[in-house]
């Protein structure tokens, strides 16, 4: 399972149940979504076993619109 963080600006933080917020990778105010999270991504999964935590912001989200 895995906690899942917004921040003001939307971005997200995925850590492990139960870790704490990293203090290097992840600045700001964080507030924890109050739903667990049971499965995630391959993506996420994978950088979360490497660093601890996956973080992404909400710009990375935007696509291009094709008129």
């Amino acid at each position: 399972m895995f906690d899942v963080y917004l921040n003001q600006k939307r971005d997200l933080l995925v850590v492990k149940q139960g870790s704490s917020i990293p203090l290097g990778g992840a600045s700001g105010k964080w507030r924890k979504r109050k739903r667990r999270v049971a499965s995630v991504s391959d993506e996420i999964k994978s950088t979360v076993q490497r660093l601890g935590y996956y973080m992404r912001k909400r710009t990375e989200l935007k696509t291009t619109r094709i008129i």
